[in-house]
């Protein structure tokens, strides 16, 4: 009995395997009304594709770069990519036609924020940049990092935060991270630097904020995450656990998740730096971590994509159909698109996940089982509950009913 419903873990889901790149793909992007997705890919194109047809279908390739692609947004009607050939290119979706080539790099770009009105950009040639969307032309550089820079998040200004915030700090804030070990902040009206934030003996590899853009997290390659004040530049904690480099990480509410090469993921109380869950199973790096109704998906270095129960830790679904490492991940309606190296755009079944009464015999199974060998493990999972009724109290899994947002999600832009 045991054996057959563990087989029910492993279950595929593939709905389609769609194989229109060429080669690897590096990166991927999802309109805001989710019926568009992009994909940008080793093969020197980017591809659209349909999401909300009954069968998902490659609707345009955008081609000019000449060199591979390493990010990709779509902002409106307009597609955005990033190239190890230096330069970023806006594209019209319906179209397809190239509208605007940006110059002005001299290394590969790394990663792409917008916000409407202007596109961040990261590069290896160890600047930020910012471009005029409407244009193309290049407004501002962020010089000051001794090595390339990775990472961006653009926070702007709030009103409603003039009282609290000392005078002369300034409204709109680009932060970066670096392979120098630091993150720094920017007045991007100025282009002057503001804080830097040392601390790290690694590249700073993600970063993410509280919901407030006031609290500053860091994953690094020296296996720790960090959080900052953001308008002091003074280390706040230290999150230790880790056996690996941070590769990737995710703030929900008060909880981060973080993924690594060390083969986890795990869940952190933002506000103590408690590691209150580590979602194991893995055999190579997590290279990408989202959160989703009450799930926490990963995607993965060994080729597999996992969904867990946030809560409890449990493994829910494996879904295996790729053949090299996962790359990136979009959930639109129920439905589940990742990325690979291997040069395919796979589509997965993760509706009703909880609906699996099957799966939920299993756990329980193994749970009893694991109790009956070791009655030592009472103790360690009253501990882990008392953790997780912290978690539940700090709202780390839904919005707390009359929480006051500093500044809302969507305004606050990270790659």
């Amino acid at each position: 009995m045991g054996c057959l419903q563990s087989k029910k873990v492993e279950e595929n889901y593939l709905l389609q395997s769609l194989q229109e790149h060429e080669r690897g793909i590096n990166a991927m992007a999802v309109s805001e009304d989710g019926s568009v997705l992009a994909t940008a890919g080793e093969d020197k194109t980017a591809r659209l594709w349909s999401t909300k047809t009954e069968q998902c279908e490659c609707i345009g390739v955008l081609r000019g770069h000449t060199d591979y692609l390493n990010c990709i947004l779509i902002e409106d009607c307009f597609v955005l990519t990033g190239s190890a050939d230096k330069t970023i290119r806006k594209w019209d979706v319906g179209t397809c036609e190239c509208l605007l080539i940006l110059t002005g790099h001299s290394s590969v770009i790394y990663r792409m924020i917008c916000t409407g009105d202007f596109i961040f950009s990261s590069s290896y040639d160890r600047t930020a940049r910012a471009w005029d969307f409407d244009t193309g032309e290049c407004v501002r550089v962020f010089r000051g990092h001794k090595r390339g820079v990775y990472p961006l998040i653009f926070i702007p200004a709030d009103q409603d935060d003039d009282e609290e915030l000392e005078v002369g700090t300034p409204k709109d804030i680009l932060i970066t991270g670096s392979a120098d070990f630091t993150a720094r902040t920017w007045n991007f009206e100025t282009g002057q630097l503001m804080k830097v934030m040392k601390g790290h003996t690694g590249a700073v590899t993600c970063m993410s904020v509280d919901p407030t853009g006031r609290v500053l997290f860091t994953g690094s390659t020296d296996f720790t995450i960090r959080s900052w004040n953001l308008y002091k530049g003074s280390q706040l904690k230290t999150f230790e656990g880790h056996q690996g480099s941070v590769i990737c990480m995710t703030v929900v509410n008060k909880l981060i998740y973080s993924g690594s090469s060390d083969h986890t993921g795990r869940a952190w109380v933002a506000e103590f730096g408690d590691c209150t869950r580590i979602y194991k199973g893995h055999k190579h790096t997590v290279s990408v971590i989202k959160v989703y109704e009450g799930m926490v998906v990963t995607a993965c270095g060994d080729t597999v994509v996992r969904v867990f129960d946030a809560k409890s830790g449990a493994l829910k679904r494996t879904m295996k159909g790729h053949t090299s490492t996962v790359t990136a991940m979009q959930v639109v309606d129920g439905k589940l698109f990742t990325s690979s190296y291997d040069g395919t755009l796979n589509v997965w079944d993760v509706a009703n996940i909880d609906g699996d009464s099957q799966l939920r015999n299993y756990v329980a199974v193994q749970n009893n089982s694991g109790a009956n060998n070791n009655n030592n493990n009472n103790n360690d999972k009253a501990k882990e509950k008392h953790k997780m009724n912290d978690v539940d109290k700090f709202g780390g899994l839904q919005d707390i009913p009359g929480q006051v947002k500093a500044k809302e999600a969507d305004r606050i832009v990270i790659d």
